[in-house]
């Protein structure tokens, strides 16, 4: 874990969404971290492709790790 500098603009942002979506702000800063390095590196999905791709992959899991 480390820290990340961030401006007081987008601090500011992610207090308000985190607000609005129930998060803690670290939690709502690591999902903006998380689609945005997903949006990276898959250009051609839209974000309700990848956050439907993050829902699949996390009901798949706890069936793997069961498995092995």
């Amino acid at each position: 874990m480390g820290i990340v500098k961030i401006d007081d603009h987008l601090h500011a942002q992610v207090r308000r969404a985190s607000t609005v979506m129930c998060r803690s702000i670290n939690a709502q800063a690591e999902f903006w971290m998380k689609i945005g390095m997903l949006a990276e590196a898959n250009p051609t999905l839209s974000f309700a492709d990848i956050v439907r791709q993050e829902l699949a992959a996390a009901e798949s899991a706890p069936a793997q790790a069961a498995a092995a």
